[in-house]
């Protein structure tokens, strides 16, 4: 039987290089896009450089229609996940031309050369909780109304809607996962819990004494990254097509967030935390993912609980300082 074929946008981030470990396990032949710089490289293959032999990695832009015409005509994926995003932690007006070519217009060359060239190619989209904003429900489930809030949710908006108009008029096997936030020992920096277990090796090394952070008492629906990324297998092996809220149905604080990493340090997080007004964000409503239908239809849930995840990043963490 021959092996299937995959191609994975965004390989070398934190998804990326946890779905293509998961597709290889399966004995998948993995294809992965990166648009890579050559100043940098080597750091930005880290998370992968341990199955760079095992995958065949094209160096394009995901903003380029030719990029995703050639690559559908070439390798013919029965499966695309589609998880190149560019982020805007700060919801810059300046970031507004990279997230639209990023975030919506890939996908839609994505789709359409789909159409074209290999109709029977199945597409998954990573998309994210930001397409609620401020909601005014939660739990929120797949009817919940999509009220964005910030660029990055708007682009996120655009592009679902662009997958649900290719399953509906056009007959693509297309897919919509909205992911929560999911987090992992490779998670950038700059995403809270990262930062926390970052600090928490840092001070158990010496390297600081101090963490700032803002809102103690923000709350968000964390899991692991490594759980998701089998939701996201599972949404392409399913008999239909469909959209996914994908987390962990959780919520949890910062205050639970830090409790849990420095206990396991042996250490009080009250003596190391600064508060930083200049971090505080304004007060939003909950979100909160209910994934009643990930797990009636796909027999899908997270495996690692949150204290198990922060625990996991902590520990890697201080590995990687020693």
């Amino acid at each position: 039987m021959d092996k299937k074929i995959a191609l994975i946008t965004g390989i070398a981030g934190q998804d990326g290089s946890y779905l293509a470990e998961l597709l290889l396990s399966k004995n998948y032949r993995v294809h992965g896009l990166e648009k890579l710089l050559l100043e940098n490289q080597k750091d930005q293959l880290g998370r992968i450089s341990h199955i760079l032999d095992k995958i065949v990695l094209h160096n394009g832009d995901v903003s380029d229609y030719a990029t995703a015409r050639d690559l559908i005509n070439k390798i013919k994926p029965n499966e695309i996940y589609h998880l190149a995003t560019k982020h805007d932690l700060k919801n810059s007006l300046q970031n507004y031309s990279e997230i639209q070519k990023t975030n919506i217009d890939s996908t839609y060359f994505f789709l359409s050369a789909i159409k074209e060239f290999n109709p029977n190619t199945r597409f998954f989209f990573a998309s994210s909780s930001k397409v609620f904003g401020n909601p005014i429900v939660s739990p929120q489930n797949e009817e919940t109304p999509m009220n964005p809030t910030s660029l990055y949710g708007i682009s996120k908006v655009a592009a679902s809607a662009l997958v649900k108009m290719y399953r509906e008029k056009e007959g693509i096997f297309a897919c919509t996962g909205i992911l929560y936030n999911h987090e992992s020992p490779r998670r950038d920096p700059e995403f809270l819990p990262r930062k926390i277990s970052i600090g928490v090796a840092q001070i158990r090394k010496g390297n600081t004494n101090k963490i700032k952070l803002g809102d103690l008492n923000a709350v968000r629906d964390w899991s692991y990254a490594g759980d998701l990324v089998e939701a996201m297998w599972l949404t392409l092996q399913a008999q239909n097509p469909g959209d996914y809220i994908l987390g962990s149905g959780e919520t949890h604080s910062v205050k639970d967030l830090l409790n849990v990493a420095f206990n396991f340090s042996g250490l009080d997080w009250h003596n190391y935390i600064e508060m930083d007004e200049g971090l505080l964000r304004s007060k939003e409503n909950e979100l909160k993912a209910d994934i009643k239908k990930a797990k009636e239809v796909l027999d899908w849930e997270p495996k690692t609980k949150f204290e198990e995840l922060v625990k996991m990043m902590v520990e890697a963490d201080i590995k990687a300082i020693k």
